[in-house]
């Protein structure tokens, strides 16, 4: 299993057509990613964050080929669709988990 998880940083003044965004498009651009069986997409609360707001994308893949091969491809079209609607008041920031051990 290999896991990227890709975190959004959304500014204030963005917050509700952010996650009108995430309803209405993003999560249907991740239903239809073809090597991603399974996802969580979360609203991560934060004591730490005032300025904005992050969401956050769990991606399971079945190995580390699948998981390059989606951030050489699809994580670049999303990442692209994101800064042509938001600019730069949306900020994606992707963490690389390699799990030591797991039960799931």
């Amino acid at each position: 299993m290999s896991l990227l998880s890709i975190t959004f940083h959304c500014t204030k003044d963005n917050l509700e057509e952010w996650e009108n965004y995430i309803d209405e498009t993003l999560v249907l651009m991740t239903e239809n990613l073809m090597d991603v069986d399974k996802y969580i997409l979360s609203e991560v609360h934060s004591d730490f964050i005032e300025e904005g707001k992050n969401y956050n994308l769990l991606l399971m893949f079945d190995n580390d080929e699948l998981r390059n091969q989606f951030i050489e491809s699809e994580l670049k079209n999303i990442a692209q669709h994101v800064e042509n609607k938001f600019g730069q008041e949306v900020m994606i920031f992707n963490t690389f988990l390699n799990p030591k051990k797991s039960r799931l």
